[in-house]
């Protein structure tokens, strides 16, 4: 375990943690969006909104398109969008936040704008290395400097834009997703990754049958759902 026991140092040790790999994948993504909200015409202040005030790409994207339309059939169908592309944040606040440790929930609420995919992985991995005294701290040091390195990022790229092609910014878009999946498969060995990657893979072809439009929604909960139930049916015996 490691041995931090105050809860400035656990904050320390998360955002060292958060601009190691998981910063590198992070800025790399950040940096093709920056470039994308530039292509569409809009200013960077749009690039910092998008990024410090939703903090997901998919949902990012949504808002963005629906900018650089011009809100064509309103504001609130592009923000129902964000919200619907970025609903997997629910699950993972529930799946995470026993594991804080902490009695009193409201002091969870700090934490809450930084479950996102990168930091929510992160520290799915690292808690059972780390006091549950100071999980939070370490989250929210983890949290508020991936937040803050998005943002930069994608400033920078808003910048370097002409120095992307099209090709160029579909690669990096696909770095922290590519991150994402290194992690799952540094946990091969255990039971819970595993059942995820296997179930995840075997609906994977869901996305070709389907319609572009619900195919990787369908594959992700159908194949999520059969992960649990096998999960739970090993745990039942």
């Amino acid at each position: 375990m490691v041995s931090v026991t105050s809860s400035r140092g656990a904050a320390l040790f998360g955002a060292r943690d958060a601009v190691g790999a998981a910063g590198v994948a992070m800025a790399a993504t950040f940096l093709a969006f920056g470039a994308a909200v530039r292509e569409a015409g809009l200013s960077p202040g749009w690039a910092l909104l998008a990024c410090w005030a939703i903090y997901g790409m998919p949902g990012q994207l949504v808002l963005v398109q629906a900018a650089s339309t011009g809100f064509i059939g309103g504001i609130l169908p592009a923000v129902m969008g964000a919200i619907a592309v970025n609903a997997r944040f629910l699950p993972m606040a529930i799946a995470i936040t026993p594991l804080f440790g902490v009695a009193e929930r409201k002091r969870l609420i700090p934490a809450i704008p930084f479950i996102a995919v990168t930091p929510w992985a992160a520290a799915m991995r690292a808690f059972p290395e780390i006091a549950s005294s100071v999980r939070l701290s370490w989250f929210l040091g983890f949290g508020l400097t991936s937040w803050v390195v998005a943002g930069l990022a994608a400033l920078a790229g808003y910048y370097v834009a002409g120095m992307l092609d099209d090709h160029a910014r579909a690669a990096l878009l696909f770095v922290n997703p590519l991150y994402y999946a290194l992690l799952l498969a540094a946990d091969l060995d255990k039971p819970a990754p595993r059942r995820a990657i296997l179930c995840g893979a075997a609906a994977a072809g869901l996305t070709i049958i389907l319609p572009s439009s619900m195919g990787l929604l369908a594959a992700g909960i159908i194949g999520g759902t059969a992960a649990f139930l096998w999960g739970r049916a090993r745990g039942k015996r």
